[in-house]
């Protein structure tokens, strides 16, 4: 996780972190926090978006937090300004500043949160990395057994979003 991270800052003792990071090109330096924010939503698989569907049919049982249908990505995604408070399914937008947009969620059973981070390179205004950190606080016992499976799909989902952002915004420049 990136020394200046905001997942930093508050001296927060977390039960799992990691990170996954790439590298791209911004030609004409306009990629800020919020297209990957928005890029984020849409850059995943198909596969992606049916295990969470999965994931929400099975965690309502227990009363955990689920996803809202969403009928209409696109639109969505065009009035969401990856602002502090809005949120897209389960993730919330909890903090952003110019180099990082925090999203997660707090749930009786754990509280995660996921950076989007660009590292800006030292003399190249155009090469950048994006650092994907994920945090997770478990809250019980039940958050620690209901990570156990989500764990190994964690560490595949990411660097698949994370590609998918990548391609998406080098796409766009």
């Amino acid at each position: 996780m990136p020394e200046t991270s905001i997942l930093r800052a508050n001296n927060i003792t977390y039960d799992y972190i990691d990170s996954f990071q790439g590298e791209f090109i911004d030609k004409f330096q306009n990629v800020g926090t919020t297209e990957i924010g928005k890029s984020f939503f849409s850059s995943g698989p198909k596969w992606i978006d049916i295990l969470f569907e999965l994931r929400d049919k099975l965690v309502g049982f227990f009363g955990l937090k689920t996803s809202e249908k969403i009928t209409d990505r696109q639109k969505i995604l065009n009035n969401f300004k990856c602002e502090k408070g809005e949120q897209i399914g389960l993730f919330k937008v909890f903090d952003k500043t110019d180099d990082e947009i925090i999203l997660g969620e707090d749930d009786k059973h754990l509280n995660f949160r996921v950076s989007l981070y660009i590292e800006k390179q030292i003399g190249n205004k155009t090469d950048k990395k994006l650092i994907v950190s994920t945090t997770v606080k478990f809250n019980n016992w039940f958050g620690r057994i209901y990570f156990l499976p989500v764990r190994p799909f964690h560490k595949l989902i990411v660097p698949k979003i994370l590609k998918g952002i990548i391609k998406n915004i080098e796409q766009q420049n």
